[in-house]
């Protein structure tokens, strides 16, 4: 597909984003960087705490998610950025070496009152672990520009 407008965003539509995973000294380095609890920052702390052992940071799948997210639709439209989510949920631990996927859904897409040059699409992102549960889950809404009309 060429250049994403707003109209090419279809209420239903899923586009699968890809996957990632992360390694236990990936997320131990964004821990310290980012978000150093002990449950991210210390497989020995991890081990003694709740979970059992060494979880990513919601904030570095969130992160990941939206590279993707970024990868597969935001960097070849006509994106101009967004107000703001709506909502965020980690649902479940993501662990090293768990195989993460990613997809993107439009639950509602309309034009815009205010500019009518502007698609105002309101859409799910959700990250499966291998097992299909779902361990994060985000709304959001974001701007698009519309086709040039003659």
């Amino acid at each position: 597909m060429g250049l994403r407008y707003f109209e090419d965003f279809a209420e239903g539509e899923t586009v699968d984003l890809g996957t990632f995973t992360y390694t236990a000294d990936e997320i131990v380095h964004f821990a310290h960087e980012y978000d150093p609890q002990p449950m991210h920052a210390d497989p020995e702390a991890a081990r003694s705490s709740i979970y059992g052992g060494l979880i990513a940071s919601g904030w570095q799948t969130a992160t990941s998610y939206m590279r993707l997210l970024v990868d597969r639709i935001m960097r070849d439209s006509e994106s101009i950025g967004s107000p703001g989510i709506d909502n965020l949920r980690w649902l479940k631990p993501v662990r090293p070496g768990d195989v993460l996927r990613a997809r993107f859904t439009v639950l509602e897409a309309r034009v815009s009152n205010s500019r009518p040059e502007w698609g105002i699409v309101r859409s799910r992102g959700e990250v499966l672990n291998q097992n299909e549960e779902l361990v994060m889950q985000v709304e959001a809404v974001n701007f698009f520009g519309r086709r040039q009309r003659d």
